[in-house]
């Protein structure tokens, strides 16, 4: 049985997200729990594209395993984004979860509606943080068998 702390690899994880101290907080919040990850952060959602179509400075990108995603991003905003890697053959297999502050029911349904794979709403403190990407790390990384890449 496979479990997040005995991974071959480390889970490439794609956090898009413009919040500095959001990033902050993700990353310490994956320091704390028991996964191996690499974390890649795309500040804003055309760096996102760019990073997950290999575009540019991202030439050399890893496909993520997972992405957790911001809904409220400066340009092109996290439901366009999910739109697009969800409408991309090559993308649409990666795992989408929507990691937002948002609690309205619109926000949340047009993100299903858009094939995300799951809504969760962001955790104000930095233990909610760490119990929100344990129980992610348990499930995508240990429980659910994802694609290969």
């Amino acid at each position: 049985m496979s479990s997040a702390s005995t991974q071959r690899r480390a889970a490439r994880i794609l956090l898009v997200e413009d919040n500095p101290a959001d990033v902050e907080l993700t990353r310490e919040g994956f320091g704390e729990i028991m996964l191996v990850h690499d974390l890649y952060v795309a500040r804003d959602g055309s760096e996102a594209i760019a990073f997950l179509c290999r575009e540019g400075k991202f030439a050399d990108a890893p496909r993520p395993d997972l992405i957790l995603l911001d809904l409220n991003l400066p340009g092109r905003e996290g439901h366009d984004v999910l739109t697009e890697i969800k409408s991309d053959v090559s993308l649409r297999r990666v795992p989408v979860i929507v990691l937002s502050s948002s609690r309205s029911e619109r926000d949340i349904s047009r993100a299903y509606e858009a094939h995300a794979n799951a809504y969760m709403t962001k955790p104000t403190d930095f233990d909610g943080v760490v119990k929100t990407l344990q129980a992610i790390a348990d499930y995508w990384f240990g429980v659910v068998r994802l694609p290969s890449v």
